[in-house]
């Protein structure tokens, strides 16, 4: 009904506003006596096979929804009666900042994928972490990153303010330095920009009485020699796992008409086209660290299958996000269904 149906209706409209009319929908639906329950029945998946304990957290399966859906902290409960364990909100800034202009989403329906330059638009620190103080229904990891004005070589003071403003308030953090929509945010991925960051992320940490896990979010562009030094950065750092991997800039190999693609411009490329490159990256982490680095596997998860392929690449837990806008909130319990199928066959 999805895809027949919805999809064909919201597919007609803005992707921006056709985000926008949703999470109010959700939010409205959401208020509704039996509506957590009605949508839990329908959508979620329950098994102690599908249970995971990684980073100090008990997850109930192994799918989340990656970082950008919840930019604000605003309905990750919602989100969580879609049968989510866990929720990335963000990515949060120190500051609100209203991102690009618009627009600055959109679909190339053709190649399963989405292209955004968003631009880290989101109402600041503050007002995620007033929308937080109320009790969670799922694990929230913290996606946070620097205001496009603050330069470079004083990024890790924005890092810091999101860090501890969110310390008491999400389960786990990730340090997004690998957006290609903000400007010369790419650069921190470099070895020393990357281990001054993490540097003062950890420091803070090691402040707090309760220890929070630490993420690094990468991109599908890094070449082998750069995934060495982040491998190394991560692990003489002390950071506990890699989200593999972000948006891409790369346009290699897409069906939709390059007239198209040139029209629409620069931006993050996600969904079925970085699918085989963020494995590729998965796989060459998990070798490299001999399973040992915890992996979060996102990028172009478009069935169950494609996460049931990063999971035996070496994830320990998978997200979706243009998957999710292309194949509906089913997608979530068909994951996990494989993923007890797989467990049931092996034993």
């Amino acid at each position: 009904m999805y895809k027949t149906i919805i999809r064909s209706i919201l597919f007609r409209i803005n992707p921006e506003i056709v985000h926008n009319l949703v999470t109010r929908i959700l939010k409205i639906f959401s208020c509704i006596p039996g509506s957590s329950f009605l949508l839990r029945k329908k959508f979620s998946c329950t098994s102690p096979a599908l249970h995971r304990k990684l980073f100090g957290l008990y997850f109930p399966n192994p799918v989340g929804m990656a970082a950008g859906f919840d930019k604000n902290a605003e309905f990750y409960n919602e989100l969580a009666d879609f049968g989510f364990a866990f929720v990335e909100i963000g990515t949060v800034t120190p500051r609100p900042q209203p991102g690009n202009e618009k627009p600055r989403l959109f679909r190339l329906t053709k190649d399963n994928a989405l292209i955004n330059r968003m631009g880290f638009n989101n109402k600041g620190v503050e007002y995620a972490v007033n929308k937080l103080r109320k009790k969670h229904k799922v694990i929230i990891g913290g996606n946070i990153g620097k205001n496009t004005d603050t330069q470079n070589c004083s990024a890790e003071e924005d890092y810091e303010i999101c860090f501890r403003k969110l310390y008491d308030f999400v389960d786990y953090f990730v340090v997004n330095v690998s957006c290609p929509n903000v400007s010369n945010l790419k650069e921190l991925q470099d070895k020393e920009s990357l281990s001054r960051i993490l540097k003062k992320i950890i420091k803070v940490r090691n402040e707090m009485p309760v220890m929070k896990s630490v993420l690094l979010k990468i991109a599908p562009d890094l070449n082998d020699n750069q995934l060495d030094d982040v491998i190394e950065v991560v692990q003489k750092e002390g950071i506990d796992g890699i989200v593999a991997t972000n948006t891409s800039v790369q346009r290699d190999n897409l069906l939709s008409e390059d007239l198209l693609i040139q029209k629409l411009g620069q931006g993050g490329l996600s969904g079925q086209p970085i699918r085989k490159r963020s494995t590729e990256i998965i796989k060459y982490i998990a070798d490299k660290t001999r399973g040992k680095l915890p992996i979060i596997g996102v990028g172009g998860i478009m069935n169950e299958y494609d996460a049931l392929e990063k999971l035996k690449a070496g994830a320990s837990l998978v997200q979706i996000y243009t998957g999710f806008i292309y194949e509906g909130p089913g997608l979530i319990k068909k994951i996990n269904q494989l993923i007890l199928k797989e467990f049931t066959d092996s034993n």
